[in-house]
């Protein structure tokens, strides 16, 4: 073309989650049966919404209103009663007009990113859902400024650690926080979110904080809301209904934002979120409906400590099988529903294998595991020989080596059958 069109950024955008889907259904056309372990989708996994919340969608579906545009930021009324939420809470005081909602949070996310000057980064943990992490690099056109978390620490961050890179480079201009997190399931305490939040404080950051699985803790976890913590310090918080009806399709999600008026810049750049969420006229309306008849219902509350006591009793069960592995290591989650297996280091190689039973699809897996890193290449194998589909760590923005697992199964026999074969797998591989 005359002019090249392509973003500076476009070579960061990554998203190993789905990107390991074509190499599963290319083996899937040669025979090889597929067990989805990639995706967080409870619903393609065989949960279902309860009978309660079905009937109240059913019924705005018979509802003429909820055909029609909304305001571009959200309903007023669900906006309102999501803020008034917040305010129960002793902490950041908010208004309707501080709540914008999207197309669910990747909408949320590639705007945020996508509206920040190009010469400000966000700082974001590694490893680190990579929806955030791909769209901060393409944003900036760079690599990912990181800081780390330590599994030998329950995948805690070292505050320390963090300050020092902050202090070290001018260009952070925000801190990422994923709590619950993904895909490590750890879930940070209170004084850990305190010690970040005085690092933005003393800097003059901001905070991001995806809270999408705020209300799935388990194993006796203890946390806050960043807007009960956050003080003065402009952040946002990001949450959405797709993993806690769970509705993943309605693909609705929004943002809090805290503290934006006592910050020029920021209210600046919070007001640029708003114009661009004009010019898409709204978000989808039928969800956003169904928030305050959902979450005021004095069901909800029942069904969220359901659906944390059956998490808890997976991951203590994936921590199980897995912790009696030799060359890995797992912590027992404590939020969300993913865990991360991390193989113990020096461990992987270019040489171990698999037996892949199909022909075809050996000749794929021996071909496409050239020059790949170590724990692709242990998935690729685990997809050949016994059908499983994990994605990598590191397509989560790490360097360390291993892959996340979902706890979504619904059937136990499948669920168990499945880290029982991915144990086994990952013994004759090391052993290979």
């Amino acid at each position: 073309m005359r002019c090249n069109i392509v973003h500076e950024g476009a070579d960061k955008l990554t998203y190993e989650i789905r990107e390991i889907v074509e190499v599963a259904k290319n083996l899937e056309a040669m025979g090889v049966e597929i067990t989805w372990e990639n995706i967080g989708d409870p619903i393609h996994k065989g949960e279902q919404l309860p009978e309660w919340i079905k009937q109240i969608v059913q019924d705005l579906v018979s509802r003429n209103k909820t055909y029609g545009y909304v305001a571009s930021k959200g309903i007023p009324e669900t906006r309102r009663f999501l803020a008034e939420r917040v305010n129960r809470r002793n902490g950041c005081r908010i208004t309707e007009e501080d709540i914008i909602f999207y197309n669910g949070l990747g909408d949320a996310v590639a705007k945020i990113y996508g509206f920040m000057n190009r010469k400000a980064r966000v700082i974001v943990p590694s490893p680190a859902y990579p929806t955030h992490s791909t769209g901060e690099a393409a944003h900036a056109g760079s690599d990912n400024l990181t800081f780390d978390l330590d599994p030998g620490n329950g995948w805690m961050p070292d505050p320390d650690e963090l300050e020092k890179k902050v202090r070290s480079n001018e260009a952070i201009a925000g801190i990422l926080l994923i709590n619950p997190d993904n895909p490590t399931g750890t879930v940070y305490p209170v004084p850990v979110l305190q010690a970040i939040v005085r690092i933005a404080e003393k800097y003059n950051l901001f905070v991001i904080c995806d809270e999408i699985y705020t209300n799935i803790l388990y194993n006796g976890a203890s946390t806050a809301r960043l807007s009960e913590l956050i003080g003065h310090v402009p952040g946002m918080a990001l949450r959405g209904i797709s993993k806690e009806y769970p509705w993943p399709g309605s693909r609705c999600g929004w943002i809090e934002v805290y503290n934006r008026d006592r910050h020029p810049v920021f209210r600046q750049y919070i007001q640029s979120l708003v114009t661009a969420k004009m010019l898409e006229v709204c978000s989808t309306s039928l969800p956003q409906y169904s928030i305050p008849l959902v979450m005021g219902d004095p069901r909800y509350g029942d069904h969220l400590k359901a659906r944390s006591r059956m998490f808890e009793m997976r991951s203590n069960e994936a921590y199980e099988i897995f912790s009696s592995v030799d060359g890995v290591l797992v912590n027992r989650t404590q939020g969300a529903f993913y865990m991360s297996v991390l193989f113990e280091p020096g461990l992987l190689n270019g040489r171990q294998k698999l037996p892949v039973p199909n022909g075809k699809a050996r000749a794929y897996i021996e071909d496409i595991v050239k020059n790949v890193a170590p724990d692709k290449r242990f998935a690729y194998y685990l997809l050949g020989s016994a059908g499983i589909c994990v994605v990598p760590l590191t397509g989560f923005c790490s360097t360390r080596h291993g892959f996340r697992i979902t706890m979504l199964e619904c059937d136990d026999e499948k669920r168990r059958w499945t880290w029982e074969t991915i144990s086994r797998s990952i013994q004759a591989y090391l052993g290979s």
